[in-house]
This record gives C-alpha cells, sequence and structure tokens, in this order.
C-alpha cells in the first residue's frame, strides 16, 4: 500500500467521515419510510375512489336507461328523468366556452405577448393567479349581484345566460394561465426568425406561434370546461332551479343543471331518489369523462415537433 492510500484510509475513517456516513444512512432511511408513506396514501385513495365508485354504479346502473335520459324531474321515482338538467348543462357548456374561449386566450395572448413588464402588468398576472383560486361559490355571489340583478333587463334574471356568465368569470383565470404556459413553451428564436424575415408581431404569432401553443390552450380549455360543468355552489347561488319540467327557450329562460338535479334528488328522504341520484352521477361522471377524452385527443391531434 502506498503512502497516498494509506493517507485515504485515514480520512476515509476519521470521525468527520463517520459522521456524514451516519447523517446519510438517516436520509436514506426517512427517504424509504416517506416513500412507503406515499404509497400507502396513494393506495388508500384509489382504494376509496373504487369503493365510491362501485356504490355508486351498483345504485345507479338498474335506472340507467334510455327513458330516464328523455324524461323530466318528476316527485314519482320510477317516473323521474334528467332530460331537463341534461340539456341544461350542454346549453351552459356551449355559452362559456363561446364566451371563455376567445375572452381567456385573447388576454392570455396580450399578457404573454404584447404587455410590457411593469408594476402594472405584474399586479394583473398576481390576481389573474389569486382569482384562479378563488372559492366557485364567491363568483356565484358576484353573478347573483351582477348578472341577477344589475344586468336583469339583458339578461333576464335567474336566466341560463346569467348562470353561463358567471361560470365564464369562474374559469377564465384557468383559461389565460394555461394560455400564456403554452405560450411561453413555444422557444423564442422561432420569434426572433419571423421578425428577421420582417414578419409583424401578429403574423409571428397567428403564424408560427399560435400552431404550436394550440394544443395546450385547448387542453386548458378543456379542462377548465370539466370544472364548469361540475360546478353547483355558484349556481344555487344564483338561483338555478332544483325542478323543471320543460326544455330552456333561449338564452334568459329558467334553467338546471345535472350537479343540481343530483342534489335535489340526494337531499330527498326517499331512498329511491338516492338510486336515481347515483344514476344522475354516473350520467355526469360520463360527461367529464367524455370531454377529459376529447382534452387529450385535442393534445395528440395538433401536437406538433419543433
Amino acid at each position: 500500500m502506498t503512502g497516498k492510500d494509506s493517507q485515504f484510509v485515514q480520512l476515509s475513517s476519521s470521525p468527520q467521515d463517520q459522521k456524514f456516513r451516519t447523517k446519510l444512512s438517516i436520509r436514506y432511511s426517512l427517504d424509504r419510510i416517506f416513500k412507503v408513506l406515499l404509497w400507502i396514501a396513494t393506495f388508500v385513495g384509489i382504494v376509496v375512489l373504487i369503493i365510491l365508485i362501485a356504490d355508486v354504479l351498483l345504485d345507479g346502473l338498474p335506472r340507467l336507461n334510455w327513458s330516464f335520459l328523455t324524461s323530466f324531474p318528476s316527485r314519482r321515482p320510477s317516473q323521474a328523468g334528467i332530460l331537463s338538467a341534461l340539456v341544461g348543462s350542454l346549453w351552459l357548456l356551449v355559452l362559456v366556452a363561446l364566451f371563455s374561449f376567445p375572452l381567456g386566450v385573447g388576454a392570455g395572448i396580450f399578457l404573454e405577448e404584447y404587455a410590457e413588464d411593469n408594476w402594472f402588468t405584474r399586479l394583473i398576472e398576481i390576481n389573474i393567479a389569486n382569482l384562479a383560486a378563488v372559492p366557485s361559490i364567491i363568483y356565484g355571489l358576484l353573478g347573483l349581484a351582477l348578472f341577477v340583478r344589475l344586468m336583469e333587463p339583458i339578461t333576464g334574471g335567474r336566466s341560463l345566460l346569467a348562470g353561463a356568465l358567471t361560470l365564464t368569470l369562474l374559469i377564465l383565470p384557468t383559461i389565460i394561465i394555461a394560455t400564456r404556459e403554452a405560450l411561453r413553451a413555444v422557444p423564442n428564436s422561432l420569434r426572433l426568425a419571423g421578425y428577421a424575415l420582417g414578419a409583424t408581431r401578429w403574423q409571428v404569432i397567428r403564424e408560427q406561434v399560435l400552431p404550436l401553443a394550440l394544443p395546450g390552450i385547448l387542453t386548458g380549455t378543456i379542462l377548465a370546461l370539466s370544472r364548469a360543468i361540475g360546478e353547483t355552489a355558484s349556481l344555487i347561488t344564483i338561483g338555478a332551479l332544483t325542478y323543471i319540467a320543460f326544455l330552456p327557450e333561449g338564452l334568459q329562460s329558467p334553467f338546471t343543471a345535472l350537479p343540481i338535479q343530483i342534489y335535489n334528488w340526494v337531499s330527498r328522504p326517499q331512498t329511491a331518489f338516492h338510486d336515481i341520484a347515483a344514476t344522475g352521477i354516473i350520467v355526469l361522471m360520463v360527461l367529464l369523462l367524455l370531454m377529459n377524452a376529447t382534452a387529450i385527443f385535442v393534445r395528440d391531434k395538433f401536437q406538433k415537433r419543433i
């Protein structure tokens, strides 16, 4: 053994080295413990979710048929259906998409591509991030004061239009954030190349940036719409009805939605209403799964390689 090797052995067996090894061993042990706890938490969450889904399917599947989808709500559980709530949810989905997509994408493009980096822009960004985490009932109170009462001559009060505008405010921050993140993921070199060729800023955004950012924008929009379609508190706050035996005839018509109809059935004491509430939950879950699947399909369809 050479002198250098013996010196290395002496250093490796020093008290400082032993202390370091002890700390490292403790860290690895804590890492393994934390990993086990994460697996346990994940397993418990999945088991609970499976139990809940199985319970809903067992109670709701026997009642799921074409008559349930094409019948109006009734005070008799055997005759109750979900047609008015399903049509109301589809109306809301279309209206919210028409209102929120151009506003959210336009605001995201302006903040990311045009707005200067100053204190006012940073203040807006902070407020948008905070609004994305505001509880939905707050938006319901805002919609009640603004769209139902103040703008009653335009919206018709407690109407489809008021509900759609309220849900639009709810998901706008999410769409703006998703749009900005999608635009930020596009390399800046593409913008510089477009400017070097003499293109204007809007031409570069329209022809180069937006096509590459479109998958992320559409995915974020569809996921935000999925949140809107499952909201209950904000719609109850603005006065959406819990029992409607007719279909909406226009933007100013009264309406109901799937979550509100399910809430109405669950609140009743009869067991039969609880079973059809489970059937309504199945319909709502299928609608949400279809929207999430659409988001995945759109992302893969429009995905482009740079």
